[in-house]
């Protein structure tokens, strides 16, 4: 049983690049997998929700790819269960490009970042639109209720395939907050210090 994503994305283009370039013997290990590595497993759980944003990728009906930032609080992209996860759309320059290639094209890539630990978690699956007329209890699991935007509708995810991408060339980035966690022992050690130094100087 071959891992989910190699299934999906080994094209038979792609299968001739990497015997062009020579990866296709390591690449072709991919194709024998015991585990087809297509559910969320408790590792993946944890990382999708403690990202504050991702990169979602979708194909409009031209067949132009459209790669989109998706922000929000941590949390906001919710793991609804093993095969699925959702997040709500929140209201922003009202392009609707996401939206309408989703409407035309039920196929999406997920990219999310951990750029602090160097981690990096693809996944593939395929999106339907949802409307809180249409679905009122799923979209109420979507919201944030601490977070000022609107949640103009909610995107569902089935996921088919699941992969964590190697550690090299991700560069190390740190939000406010995470640096604020790294100094504040280095802050509450100089103002002890200080505190010291003026207690020596009396």
């Amino acid at each position: 049983m071959p891992r989910a994503f190699s299934s999906i994305s080994f094209s038979d283009s792609v299968k001739t690049a990497q015997t062009r370039y020579g990866s296709r013997d390591q690449n072709q290990w991919f194709e024998y997998a015991d585990d087809p590595r297509n559910t969320l497993t408790e590792r993946e759980i944890r990382f999708i929700e403690s990202r504050d944003s991702f990169y979602q990728a979708s194909v409009s009906e031209t067949g132009w790819p459209y790669v989109q930032h998706r922000g929000g609080p941590a949390g906001f992209l919710r793991v609804l269960d093993s095969h699925t996860i959702g997040y709500g759309d929140f209201k922003g320059n009202q392009q609707y490009i996401s939206t309408g290639n989703i409407n035309a094209h039920e196929r999406i890539a997920l990219i999310l970042m951990d750029y602090p630990n160097r981690h990096r978690l693809k996944l593939w699956g395929r999106a339907r639109i949802i409307h809180e007329t249409e679905a009122p209890e799923l979209i109420a699991r979507l919201k944030m209720p601490d977070y000022h935007a609107q949640v103009e509708r909610g995107i569902i995810i089935h996921i088919e395939a699941v992969d964590w991408n190697c550690t090299k060339h991700i560069i190390p980035r740190y939000t406010e907050t995470e640096v604020a966690r790294i100094m504040a022992p280095i802050i509450e050690e100089n103002r002890q210090l200080r505190e010291q130094s003026g207690a020596t100087d009396t």
